[in-house]
């Protein structure tokens, strides 16, 4: 009874805004590294990196490619670079590490706390016998799940490292979902998407996963609907609610 089709047997779980609160922490790393950026680069004049911003250009997505749509945003081009390239070079990769060096840093500082009813939710998931992946495009997956104690509960982990070396195309394209379904041995219809992230419900919804449950974590319950989700809550525990 956890509020999902019967057809459903995995879930697949987004990490940050889902399962764990660090999705603030990822948006606080990232207007920092963007308004440092646009600072030295524009002065006085520069405009400020957004909310709206993150929702639109950043969230759900891996790394370089957030840096790189954000920037198109704003007429801004930079050269690839390479993915170890130094946090202060003018490049994607060096943007990209400048942003992860930060969140790594607020990470350290402030802990990682899961959400109370997504932990219910996990437990009732895994009490009912659901396979369980988390499908991130953070490549700081492995280090948020311990952090928050919730490794024990995932068979299966996309994340960011994985999405680079299996070349797969990034959230809103449904690839690292789909990756997730394999890992876990089930088609994508007997599948559920958890996501908060706008890209990730439309990848959601191209993957034609069985379900897909936005999160709304950000006060955009329509918007979340309009890119694909079946079902929206403001917390995973209303779904245990209503089951």
């Amino acid at each position: 009874m956890i509020g999902l089709p019967d057809t459903i047997t995995a879930c697949l779980f987004d990490l940050d805004g889902v399962l764990t609160g660090t999705a603030v922490l990822h948006r606080e790393a990232w207007k920092r590294t963007f308004d440092e950026f646009l600072r030295g680069r524009d002065g006085d004049s520069f405009r400020e990196f957004t909310d709206h911003d993150y929702a639109a250009f950043v969230d759900g997505r891996p790394r370089a490619d957030g840096v790189r749509e954000f920037l198109r945003s704003r007429d801004i081009r930079l050269p690839e670079g390479k993915p170890d390239d130094s946090v202060n070079e003018p490049t994607v990769n060096g943007v990209g590490n400048r942003k992860n060096e930060l969140v790594l840093k607020i990470i350290d500082e402030r802990g990682v706390n899961p959400y109370p009813g997504s932990v219910r939710y996990l437990e009732a998931a895994k009490a009912a016998g659901l396979r369980i992946a988390v499908v991130t495009s953070s490549a700081n997956g492995a280090k948020v799940l311990d952090a928050a104690d919730l490794t024990k509960f995932v068979e299966a982990r996309i994340d960011g490292l994985v999405i680079r070396r299996d070349n797969l195309k990034g959230k809103p394209a449904p690839d690292s979902f789909l990756a997730g379904a394999k890992a876990l041995g089930v088609e994508p219809a007997h599948a559920a998407v958890f996501e908060d992230a706008l890209s990730g419900v439309q990848a959601g919804h191209a993957g034609h996963f069985g379900c897909v449950v936005g999160v709304n974590r950000a006060d955009q319950a329509d918007e979340l609907r309009s890119h694909g989700a079946d079902v929206v809550v403001d917390d995973l525990a209303e779904l245990l609610e209503k089951a």
